[in-house]
């Protein structure tokens, strides 16, 4: 019997150490979101206007489709999306895990395989890009004013979160969409519990020097320093 009682005692350590985690990575989590970075970011500049948008759980970034500073039609196509409605004139970007992009449309689509996989970092991710013709500020969306020079810095992060091909063009990841105006493409990066969606998005807006958590993994992190 002393091996069965071995075994348990594993069992219940490794439950132990797992509760312990759990317990840790909430505060650590609260905490570190409540801290606020670039907390000085001059709001003076109103040379361009972005967003935040969140479904309630993930944020993206919107961004001017074109002007004067960047094209985005030159790194992303419209004609990738089903609708290929040219007349918008801005996009969302999202990065996260591409199995669960691509296979968990809805949540009662997740199966576990999905969440270890993108949990722990071992599958791929992807960028979501969404074109919207209008963009409507609610508690859901929250426009920033930056200087040119952030959106610089901002364009530097986004492109470079992009997987590219040997002749340097985004991969199109075709036979996925969430619907008419939206696509898919290869990213770089791994999803995990500590490195999700949201902390890519609070890593964009720490790149072009705004307010920003000091590390968050949850939608509510960002947007807390936006009320």
């Amino acid at each position: 019997m002393r091996p069965f009682f071995k075994i348990l005692s594993y069992i219940k350590r490794i439950s132990l150490y797992f509760f312990l985690f759990i317990i840790f990575y909430g505060i650590a989590a609260y905490l570190f979101s409540k801290i606020t970075v670039n907390s000085e970011a001059d709001s003076s500049f109103k040379d361009v206007i972005i967003y935040i948008k969140t479904n309630g759980v993930h944020t993206d970034i919107v961004v001017p489709l074109k002007n004067e500073i960047k094209d985005w039609t030159k790194v992303i196509e419209i004609e990738n999306t089903k609708g290929k409605d040219t007349n918008v004139a801005f996009v969302a970007f999202g990065w996260g895990d591409k199995g669960f992009y691509l296979n968990t449309p809805r949540w009662s689509d997740l199966k576990y395989s999905t969440a270890f996989n993108a949990a722990f970092g071992l599958g791929d991710s992807a960028i979501h890009a969404t074109f919207f013709k209008t963009i409507n500020e609610n508690k859901d969306c929250v426009s920033i004013a930056i200087s040119k020079a952030n959106y610089k810095k901002l364009i530097e992060y986004l492109e470079d979160s992009f997987l590219l091909d040997s002749n340097k063009n985004t991969i199109f990841i075709s036979g996925t969409t969430y619907g008419l105006n939206d696509s898919f493409y290869e990213a770089k990066g791994k999803y995990s519990l500590f490195h999700t969606c949201n902390t890519w998005a609070n890593n964009a807006l720490k790149s072009a020097n705004l307010k920003a958590a000091l590390w968050t993994v949850t939608d509510t992190g960002i947007f807390c320093h936006y009320q």
